[in-house]
């Protein structure tokens, strides 16, 4: 089948041509936005989810409504290796810059871009990476005390008033936020306290993986009242089959049902690999409809092309008694596995495995659904590890 007609996106962020099973969460996004807009509170949303289940394309999908509904954005991606000041500044420069465009310079956008200014001072103190130019001198006590609980909560309090003065609201979105420390997570939560309880138009929306609640909760004991946490997961067979029949329809061609039902088994709904495999899936059919042996052809190119690239990429970045770990973890089949039944499988106390396991945490390639237990964040890397790592190492 031609190839430049094939409707489907495998990519990291990229919005698949038909985004279903999504409905409820992109509802309840539209009813936050609205209220934040309305000068009502409601809780800023923290989803989570697993690798590759399309927690990124929501976020961007939000925030196209978003800027519809007339909202400044400032949109960020946290990393591993950059603190979350240096995460914020940039966007937070733009979107002022932005409410300052759009009438004459008012005292709220002076005030908030002298607290900017004054933030990134203390940033260079504490010897963050910013080079950032401002037409705003820093004011002497705004933002500037070096203290991130109290100077972020500050920073933000000008933002949004500098908003309310332009008659609009404000919405931050962040992605990968477990990546922030425990003072980080602090001062983003004391944040949004300050917003809600002082009814100031900023919204957070947020996403990471399933340990992002207790984070939170670990941080401040209110934030289970203060954010909604809606789970991100899966796609049921129904939706899985209208991801791929629906495209592949609307450029003319289809899916048999047993090919449908392949394609589920496979990637067990998760939407990364359901693009992946109708990707290949199309690519490898000589015409329509798309039949179960096209699929179990396409198999081993998915298989081959996530092995080199969305799973190797995961891989690469452990070391030798990490990727131990995940290879004895992926020896006892599927997940959940009891931290106990790892330990046995590679001849070690429980106590021992406590520091690789926090590494591989932070990481972001293992998590703790109940105490106890561990699992993987990336869907199907069990399979992967034991491909790649036939034997566990001696």
């Amino acid at each position: 089948m031609d190839p430049i007609k094939n409707p489907f996106s495998p990519g990291a962020g990229t919005r698949p041509p038909e985004l279903v099973g999504r409905d409820a969460l992109i509802y309840q996004a539209r009813v936050l936005l609205g209220r934040i807009k309305a000068g009502r509170t409601d809780q800023s949303i923290l989803m989570t989810g697993l690798r590759g289940v399309g927690k990124t394309v929501l976020l961007n999908e939000i925030k196209r409504q978003a800027q519809s509904d007339g909202y400044h954005v400032a949109y960020a991606e946290a990393a591993e290796n950059k603190s979350l000041g240096e995460l914020l500044v940039p966007p937070l420069r733009t979107l002022l810059y932005e409410l300052d465009s759009t009438a004459a310079v008012g005292n709220k956008i002076k005030r908030a871009m002298s607290a900017l200014r004054g933030f990134v001072g203390t940033l260079k103190v504490a010897g963050a990476g910013i080079t950032l130019s401002l037409d705003a001198a820093p004011q002497k006590g705004l933002a500037d005390s070096g203290d991130l609980e109290n100077d972020l909560p500050d920073l933000f309090i000008t933002i949004a008033e500098a908003a309310v003065e332009r008659q609009t609201a404000v919405a931050l979105f962040i992605d990968e936020l477990q990546y922030f420390n425990g003072k980080e997570f602090d001062a983003l939560i004391m944040t949004m306290h300050r917003m809600q309880q002082s009814q100031l138009p900023v919204a957070l929306i947020s996403a990471g993986l399933p340990i992002l609640p207790a984070l939170a909760g670990e941080s401040k004991s209110y934030a289970e009242r203060l954010f909604s946490y809606p789970k991100v997961g899966a796609l049921s067979r129904t939706d899985a089959d209208k991801a791929l029949q629906d495209p592949a329809r609307a450029e003319g061609g289809e899916f048999t049902e047993d090919a449908l039902q392949e394609i589920f088994k496979q990637t067990q709904g998760y939407p990364y690999f359901v693009q992946e495999w109708g990707y290949q899936s199309w690519n490898t059919a000589l015409h329509a409809p798309i039949t179960r042996e096209d699929v179990v052809k396409a198999t081993t190119i998915a298989v081959s092309r996530l092995d080199d690239s969305f799973f190797r990429v995961r891989f690469d970045r452990m070391t030798p008694s990490e990727k131990k770990m995940l290879r004895a973890m992926a020896g006892l089949g599927t997940g959940p596995y009891r931290t106990s039944d790892v330990a046995k499988a590679l001849k070690v106390g429980v106590n021992s495995l406590g520091p690789r396991r926090d590494t591989l945490i932070k990481k972001g390639m293992i998590y703790s659904p109940t105490y106890g237990d561990l699992a993987f964040t990336v869907p199907l890397f069990d399979e992967f590890m034991r491909r790649a790592m036939p034997d566990l190492p001696v």
